[in-house]
């Protein structure tokens, strides 16, 4: 067994870069848009960020070697890990930087999200009770399909539309990504794919005048050598800030484990069957242990597993992109590569996991699946489009709400279902690709029983509904309620017709 291969380059400077941009847009969102201290972000949120992001990649790589030590394999690939990118964006809008700009307490916003961060920990560990289980029982193609849902809408589309606006970096490093990846195309020297495609972005950018050499040079001055600090008192600090957010913490860490569930479906659809309770038990554990150490951001096992194997990368991939991370932000590095690296150049590597995961639901399942599949994509791509449209309606300070659901829906956006659709997006695409999966194989009880825990997950807020509670959407209760009356008379109907036959 051996723990480095040659082709673990293609996957190390593939994930790494994915971590790398991550944690770029993560800097960005602390420091510019919330208002951080630059102390604060650079000195401890990001080195507690790499600790816990090393943590994983170490704990996946020991649980690949003991996968291929059992199975007596030499293509065994390590899940890939890293901060969950969709909760980047819900923390730090819906925590931290509230909590900030109401109290003006950088340490005080920070601990709230840690808390966050904790809550979301310890749903996970509950969740892996369980979590095999649902694995059996939730079809393939829903899995996959909500997986390819958001990987589509969050991992590909906002990186299209990046590459497109600065096509002379972007559309280059996305030829030579599509070049190695996927047409097994070698690069000159033997180089990695995904190190050629970052190499030509950084030449591009500072040849055209991208990369500004003064806004590198000031960037040096926030070098400094950090290590993560733990501390109890900053979740008893937080607390009380986080308090009234937690609820929707609960949704969202439940997402969190589904989306595990969802990745070790991936990754066994690619020919790596991996225990589905240790991997959710080493998610939550390593993103408390974060959290412990001053992360407000819970880590996640990404997806892509397919992509980074059929790139070649095996175990140590892992294990190397998770240390090059715990330097660049022990280190501060990160302000510089953010001047140094054209992030358009990164992308298209992004852009490649999303075609990869999205190919894979359709190429993993039956073609009858087909129609669960995409039902299964369709609640992301709303949840997409909802966030694209508040996004802009809140530029022009306005909002859906203002502006009014009616009006909208008069002029072709009916914002209202587009909201309701897209709430808890993950779960909702593996309801409704179960159901049509269920549907499809003619096995009504299984889909009425699907649709009745629907009505009671709605009825909770878990999905369809922006917060937790008792009788959050009647209507969506209703009717996932009415579905299931009517598939279970079919069920009893064709039951009957089968014993008269």
């Amino acid at each position: 067994m051996k723990i480095w291969v040659k082709s673990d380059w293609n996957g190390f400077f593939g994930l790494f870069s994915n971590n790398l941009t991550n944690l770029l847009v993560m800097a960005s969102l602390l420091s510019v848009v919330v208002g951080l201290p630059f102390d604060l972000v650079y000195g401890r949120i990001l080195p507690a960020v790499g600790l816990s992001i090393f943590l994983a990649s170490a704990y996946y790589t020991k649980m690949a070697m003991a996968l291929a030590k059992k199975t007596g394999r030499d293509d065994v690939t390590a899940l890939p890990s890293g901060t969950s990118v969709p909760h980047m964006f819900l923390i730090v809008f819906l925590i931290i930087g509230p909590v900030y700009w109401s109290t003006g307490n950088a340490t005080l916003a920070w601990s709230a999200g840690l808390v966050w961060s904790l809550a979301e920990g310890v749903i996970e560990l509950i969740g892996s009770l369980f979590g095999a289980k649902m694995r059996q029982w939730i079809p393939r193609a829903a899995m996959l399909g909500s997986l390819a849902g958001v990987s589509l809408t969050f991992i590909a589309l906002n990186p299209a539309f990046s590459i497109f606006a600065l096509p002379y970096i972007g559309l280059v490093s996305l030829a030579i990504v599509l070049l190695g990846f996927i047409g097994k195309v070698k690069m000159p020297f033997n180089i990695p794919t995904g190190l050629v495609a970052i190499l030509v972005a950084v030449i591009l950018g500072w040849s055209t005048g991208v990369m500004k050499l003064d806004v590198l040079i000031a960037s040096f001055d926030g070098l400094a050598f950090s290590l993560p600090v733990p501390s109890f008192m900053r979740w008893v600090d937080g607390f009380s800030s986080a308090a009234p957010f937690l609820i929707a913490a609960i949704p969202l860490g439940i997402y969190n484990f589904i989306e595990t569930i969802d990745n070790c479906e991936s990754a066994a659809a690619a020919g790596d069957e991996y225990n589905t309770k240790e991997a959710m038990i080493a998610d939550g554990v390593t993103s408390i242990l974060g959290s412990f150490f001053g992360s407000p951001f819970p880590t996640a096992i990404f997806i892509g597993h397919p992509g980074w194997k059929e790139a070649g990368a095996r175990i140590g991939y892992s294990i190397a992109s998770g240390f090059g991370v715990l330097v660049l932000t022990s280190l501060g590095i990160i302000s510089v590569l953010l001047n140094i690296i054209p992030v358009v150049g990164v992308l298209p590597i992004l852009l490649y996991i999303g075609l990869v995961i999205t190919s894979q639901a359709f190429s993993a399942n039956e073609h009858k699946y087909a129609p669960a599949v995409v039902m299964a994509i369709v609640p992301s791509l709303a949840d997409w489009t909802r966030n694209a449209v508040d996004i802009a309606l809140s530029s022009a300070n306005t909002s859906a709400l203002d502006v009014g659901y009616q009006l909208l829906n008069i002029n072709g956006l009916n914002y209202e279902g587009m909201f309701v659709l897209g709430q808890g997006a993950i779960i909702v695409g593996m309801v409704l690709g179960s159901l049509t999966v269920f549907i499809i194989d003619q096995r009504f009880k299984a889909a009425s029983i699907t649709a009745f825990l629907a009505s009671m997950l709605s009825y909770f807020g878990i999905i369809h509904s922006a917060g937790v509670g008792l009788n959050m959407h009647p209507s969506m209760s209703l009717g996932y309620l009415s579905v299931g009356v009517i598939l279970y008379l079919y069920d009893l109907v064709t039951s009957k017709k089968e014993k008269l036959r």
